[in-house]
């Protein structure tokens, strides 16, 4: 059996491609409308919906629900989030303390309305393991652990070499750093069934319907246009798409395989009987998690981005990309050597020029919009829908302010990407950058980070 490339994703290889609700009628009016089916929409309709039942609101999807990120994600449901230490630099200490608990909360928020919806998304709260292959990695890793530490995460536990093997056989694995604030789930699962559970709270859901245009009150698309006071862009990776925003979020590849069904044999080699969520201190890094049914889902970057920030259509992924993942998973655990690789895709999130995730609600002109999650939306998006919901009811006049509105990344500024051809150039060389010192740290052995990529993250405005 041949792997299949593309057709969006595993999961919903595995699942089933939903059949696609009814498009937008005709012009209409709604009290909120949110632009974009995927977790930050579907999770600000839920909760708009539940603190006010009697609001109407709309949500428009291009494609259909979950068909971006949503959809093709990792499955790591987990407390990281991004920008926290420019926050801590911007804001102080404190808040982003404060962010950093809310997130850890966010995991366990996620967790107990999907069981009290009814959603079965495969989900097992076994944390998130980060392991170190080189001694710049320990380093890396080590100081890594310690900043968490420092931002609340008192609960989080650092794990030599033989105390790693004990949860998982990754070869080469020198240390780790464990928390429980992560969760192993499917996707898609999730989304459908969140969309489910926004539907029977009265929410309009509108599929096959492209938003060309976000203005003031207006969203815009070819079958007419929703009125509303406030219009939600919640559009991560695809944001580029709607006119004027070209340049706001960059739509940053990653890409996955999935094994077969691995006989118990090989687990019994491999032990991840925690089934934790893995990732690691590489500066192109990976992660991966051990599925329900036993196989083993891994992704990393790919081609990085594309000409003009454009997007795939249906997830199809490079060859070179494949055999490069393939390479990683045996490289991890030898004995996946013989295994088939049955699924592999690619997805685009969105990344902000400073990479800091944003919750924003301009009270002048009802617009509001989350993400720039860089990577980490499977859980930011409840917070920042949360966020949204309470920004909406203290500017309606509902409520007044909450300990989310006062978040350091609410109303967060961020400068736009560079013009072509210098934003694809710039990513190019950075991602470049990274896998040169990715390179070199595991032949030279040196303890401390590579000054390639220390001069990336500068550049790039990741640190």
């Amino acid at each position: 059996m041949n792997t299949v490339n593309g057709g969006i994703s595993f999961w919903y290889a595995q699942d089933g491609t939903p059949v696609p609700r009814e498009p937008l009628p005709g012009d209409t009016a709604a009290d909120i409308c949110i632009v974009g089916g995927g977790y930050t929409g579907l999770w600000t309709a839920y909760y708009l919906k539940k603190a006010v039942p009697f609001l109407n609101i709309t949500v428009l999807e291009s494609k259909f629900c979950g068909y971006g990120a949503s959809g093709r994600n990792g499955g790591w449901l987990y407390n990281g989030i991004a920008g926290r230490d420019r926050y801590a630099r911007l804001h102080g200490h404190d808040a982003a303390v404060r962010l950093q608990q809310a997130m850890n909360n966010t995991v366990d928020e996620v967790i107990k309305v999907a069981g009290e919806e009814g959603i079965e998304a495969d989900i097992h709260h076994g944390g998130v393991l980060e392991i170190a292959h080189t001694p710049a990695q320990l380093a890396r890793l080590k100081a890594f652990h310690a900043v968490e530490i420092a931002f609340g995460e008192k609960d989080r536990v650092l794990r030599g070499a033989r105390e790693t093997a004990d949860r998982i056989r990754v070869t080469g694995a020198i240390a780790s750093t464990w928390t429980p604030h992560g969760a192993r789930l499917h996707p898609v699962k999730l989304v459908k069934g969140l969309a489910a559970a926004v539907e029977a709270l009265g929410v309009t859901i509108h599929e096959s319907t492209p938003v060309t245009e976000i203005r003031p009150k207006h969203a815009i698309t070819p079958y007419g246009t929703v009125r509303a006071p406030y219009i939600l862009r919640c559009t991560e990776g695809f944001t580029a798409s709607l006119k004027g925003q070209h340049r706001t979020w960059l739509p940053m590849n990653s890409s996955m395989i999935v094994t077969e069904t691995l006989p118990r044999s090989v687990w019994d080699t491999i032990g991840w009987d925690g089934r934790e969520t893995l990732g690691d201190m590489a500066h192109a890094y990976m992660y991966a998690q051990r599925t329900a049914d036993n196989r083993i889902a891994l992704g990393g970057r790919g081609v990085p981005y594309r000409y003009g920030s454009r997007t795939d259509n249906d997830g199809r992924t490079q060859p070179a990309t494949i055999d490069a993942l393939r390479d990683l998973l045996v490289r991890f655990f030898p004995t996946t050597a013989g295994a088939r690789i049955d699924h592999a895709w690619s997805g685009v999130l969105g990344v902000p020029r400073d990479w800091c995730a944003t919750v924003t609600l301009d009270r002048s002109t009802g617009l509001g919009w989350a993400g720039g999650y860089v990577g980490s939306g499977v859980a930011t998006a409840n917070l920042a829908a949360r966020t949204l919901r309470d920004l909406i009811q203290q500017d309606s006049g509902q409520s007044g302010p909450t300990d989310l509105t006062a978040l350091p990344w609410v109303n967060h500024k961020v400068r736009t990407w560079e013009p072509e051809p210098l934003r694809w150039l710039g990513v190019q060389t950075l991602y470049a950058a990274y896998r040169t010192a990715d390179r070199r740290e595991s032949t030279t052995h040196a303890t401390t980070t590579n000054r390639i990529a220390t001069l990336a993250d500068k550049i790039s405005g990741r640190h």
